[in-house]
């Protein structure tokens, strides 16, 4: 089987996965059936968000402890979410689906607030300390903890940590970074000199510098995405609203584009082949995953271990995190690409990151140079959260005594990444999202009852004891 023939059969895999009766509806159902469990936390607590995030960002972290700040926590799984997949992953949603993809990702992201606030609170309710010390949090334990430690609940963890391991080492969690950090930095170079270098040049930069971030664990990753991430949303943010400020009259002509075009096909145009309405569902809700990550689970490792007095309060703080990455920052990717025109343009029916690059650089001089920036930082935060990530689900498995073996081996897979085709890695980033979310979301599902009463108990009750009832034992389970 050549490469070809692999690309073609992991889309043909992906596209089944992917399909508006597969992984959307269960997203959309499971997202919906939280949104009512929780009354709307997206929408009513949204203030209580921001204001967490507010105090948050000057909290102090305790000496010592073993946990790490709210915001260092929001912080580091913003460094995952916030990544290329929303340079990149837009751009590819569009080239796949149309401008209607971009109306699927906001329905994703909308439901995905509340199941990202779940996911947020049951990782710090179910939280544990491992054998070397360590909190470790994240859906293999809330799994096993709140569904009981049998038949059931032991599968789905395992099938969880499994697939988050694949996810980190192959998918969007690595490779799909790095592709699109060397595409969009050689963009930047043959624009600004005219030159052309080759793939493994960035790929060789963004490997030895992230490799240097993994040796100092969580605490290390935490303190970089403090300061890193922040900053590098800003940047690109700015970009964008400038571009997009320029651009404003082409504001109408877009909406009217992601609306309409979310419920008839998109036909052909200039080298745009066209999409259907599944494709179009299939592409949005996939990116809008690969994005925001709400439904696979993985941020509540980051946000199961912050130093919160309940779990409601770091849940709300995944509410704006799914809302930064996808409301904020993906939609300013989709303004500039469709005002742009260059998504029917043939010359990039293939590519990703560089699509937005060269939208971008239609009106902002040097506006390669600040997305291949961009996409650098973005590419850097993902892989260094998504690192602990993939090592969390990993000792899960396999214990901590070969966490230094696996840090290496997801090293070099960033230099393979980077010089693999579009297609194939970004098809095995959202298959293996999908292989990854199906059992967390089946556990966000059976234990819908307890995010319900932990909710309940912050925002109408003491917020003192949110101990529940283990289902088998009858033991109280509290943090």
């Amino acid at each position: 089987m050549n490469l070809t023939q692999l690309t073609d059969w992991i889309l043909s895999i992906d596209s089944q996965v992917w399909q508006p009766f597969a992984m959307p509806l269960i997203l959309v159902i499971v997202g919906g059936l939280l949104t009512v469990a929780t009354g709307f936390v997206q929408i009513r607590r949204f203030p209580v968000a921001l204001r967490m995030v507010m105090k948050g960002a000057f909290a102090k972290e305790t000496k010592g402890s073993k946990t790490i700040t709210p915001f260092q926590a929001l912080s580091t799984a913003l460094a995952s979410t916030v990544g290329n997949g929303n340079i990149g992953g837009v751009a590819t949603a569009i080239l796949i689906g149309g401008p209607g993809a971009v109306f699927w990702m906001w329905v994703c992201a909308t439901v995905g607030m509340a199941t990202k606030y779940a996911e947020a609170v049951l990782g710090v309710h179910y939280r544990v300390t491992r054998e070397n010390g360590e909190l470790a949090s994240g859906p293999m334990y809330y799994i096993t903890r709140g569904l009981g430690n049998n038949g059931l609940g032991k599968t789905l963890a395992w099938m969880f940590a499994f697939f988050g391991v694949a996810t980190a080492l192959f998918g969007t969690g690595n490779m799909a970074q790095s592709n699109t950090v060397a595409r969009t930095f050689v963009e930047a170079v043959r624009v600004t000199t005219g030159s052309t270098i080759a793939l493994w040049i960035p790929g060789v930069l963004i490997t030895i510098s992230v490799g240097l971030v993994l040796l100092g664990g969580i605490k290390r990753i935490a303190h970089v995405a403090e300061k890193m991430v922040p900053s590098m949303i800003v940047l690109y943010v700015v970009a964008s609203v400038a571009y997009i400020v320029i651009n404003a009259g082409q504001l109408p002509h877009v909406f009217a584009l992601i609306f309409q075009e979310a419920f008839s096909p998109t036909a052909a145009v200039g080298g745009f082949a066209g999409a259907t309405v599944a494709q179009s569902i299939a592409a949005g809700v996939s990116r809008g995953v690969l994005s925001n990550e709400a439904g696979l689970g993985s941020a509540s490792m980051a946000h199961g271990i912050a130093d919160v007095k309940h779990p409601a309060e770091q849940g709300v703080v995944g509410v704006f995190e799914v809302f930064i990455d996808t409301i904020v920052v993906c939609s300013m990717t989709a303004f500039v690409i469709l005002s742009s025109g260059l998504w029917t343009d043939g010359a990039y029916q293939s590519a990703s990151g560089d699509l937005t690059a060269a939208a971008m650089s239609t009106t902002i001089p040097g506006a390669t140079i600040i997305v291949a920036i961009c996409s650098f930082l973005f590419g850097f935060s993902t892989l260094i959260g998504w690192c602990y990530y993939g090592e969390k689900c990993f000792e899960y498995i396999f214990g901590s005594a070969y966490t230094k073996v696996y840090r290496v081996v997801f090293t070099l897979l960033i230099m393979v990444g980077a010089v693999v085709s579009v297609p194939l890695v970004w098809a095995i980033g959202t298959l293996l999202n999908g292989f990854m979310a199906f059992p967390n979301l089946i556990g966000l599902f059976l234990l819908l009852g307890v995010v319900r009463k932990i909710t309940a108990d912050y925002f109408t009750g003491t917020g003192k004891d949110y101990a529940v009832t283990h289902p088998t034992t009858g033991a109280r389970i509290g943090n």
